[in-house]
C-alpha cells in the first residue's frame, strides 16, 4: 500500500464518480504511509503559512482553513507524496483519460475553532479547456464530523447554476438554496484513517467548522488530463491561476510547463 502501488479501483467506483461527481475510497493509505509524510507536510505548512490573524478578525474564507500551495516545490518529501502514482492512477481511471498531469497541490489545514468552508466549485478558479480535472482530498488523520470533513452535493457537476461564484458568503447562501431546489442530496460523512475522496472540478462541496481541539490536516492534489489545454481566463481568479500555476502556457495550447509535470503513466 505504498505511495506508488496501484489501488484496486472497482467498476462501482468509476460509476459513482461519473454519476455523482465524486467518490470516497476506503483504505487508500495505511497508517504507516501517512505517518511517513504527515510530519514533513505539517512542518512545511507551519513554516510557509502567512495567515496569523486572530480568528475573530478573519474573513469567512480565512476562517475556513490555512492554505499553502505547491509544497512539492519546497520539500523532497512533499514532492514524493504529490508525485505518488497511486493517487494519480486513480485520478486518471476515474476521469477516463490516458494520462494525468499536475495542476497544483495545496494543504488545507482547518484550525481548532476554524469556520465552515462555503459551498463552491473549484473549477470556477481554473482556466482549463475541459472538465477532465479532479481533486484528491487526503485527510492525514481520522476526520470525524465535528472536525469538518469535506461534504458533497451528489450530481451537482451536471448543474450549471453557480458556476460564476467564488468561494464566499454569497456562494454559501446562493448554492445552498439552488442545490436544495434541484433536490440534489448532500453527502457528509466522517473519513476513517486512510480514506480519500476524489471530486471533479464542477462538483459543489462545503465543509463544516472544526469544533475539536485538534487541527484538521488535509493534503490535496489537483490533477488534469495530460492533454489539457489552457482556456482563455473568464475571470480575474482564472487569470491569477494562469499566471501562478501555468506560467508560460499559451491559450489554446497544451499546458506543458515545469510546474505541470505528467504524473501518470
Amino acid at each position: 500500500m505504498g505511495i506508488d502501488d496501484p489501488y484496486p479501483l472497482a467498476p462501482e467506483h468509476r460509476e459513482a464518480y461519473a454519476r455523482d461527481g465524486f467518490v470516497r475510497l476506503p483504505g487508500v493509505f495505511d497508517a504507516a504511509t501517512l505517518a511517513r509524510f504527515r510530519p514533513e507536510l505539517s512542518a512545511k505548512v507551519a513554516l510557509l503559512n502567512t495567515l496569523h490573524l486572530p480568528m475573530e478578525e478573519r474573513t469567512t474564507y480565512e476562517k475556513a482553513f490555512l492554505q499553502v500551495m505547491n509544497l512539492w516545490t519546497k520539500s523532497e518529501v512533499a514532492r514524493q507524496f504529490v508525485f505518488g502514482r497511486r493517487l494519480a492512477r486513480v485520478a486518471g481511471e476515474l476521469m477516463g483519460v490516458g494520462g494525468v498531469r499536475l495542476y497544483h497541490d495545496q494543504a488545507l489545514y482547518k484550525e481548532p475553532g476554524g469556520g465552515h468552508t462555503p459551498w463552491h466549485a473549484d473549477q470556477y478558479y481554473w482556466p482549463l479547456a475541459t472538465d477532465h480535472c479532479c481533486t484528491a482530498w487526503v485527510p492525514l488523520q481520522e476526520t470525524p464530523l465535528e472536525m469538518g470533513p469535506l461534504a458533497f452535493s451528489a450530481g451537482s457537476h451536471r448543474v450549471e447554476v453557480g458556476r460564476d461564484l467564488s468561494i464566499s458568503d454569497e456562494s454559501e447562501a446562493g448554492m445552498a438554496a439552488a442545490l436544495e431546489k434541484a433536490a440534489l442530496p448532500m453527502v457528509e460523512e466522517p473519513f476513517a484513517l486512510g480514506g480519500v475522496s476524489f471530486h471533479s472540478g464542477w462538483t459543489f462541496h462545503p465543509a463544516g467548522p472544526n469544533r475539536t481541539d485538534r487541527t484538521r490536516e488535509v493534503m490535496t492534489v489537483i490533477y488534469m488530463d495530460a492533454d489539457m489545454r489552457l482556456a482563455a481566463p473568464r475571470n480575474r481568479n482564472q487569470e491569477i491561476d494562469r499566471e501562478t500555476w501555468c506560467p508560460g502556457a499559451a491559450v489554446g495550447e497544451r499546458i506543458e510547463t515545469p510546474l505541470n509535470p505528467v504524473l501518470y503513466p
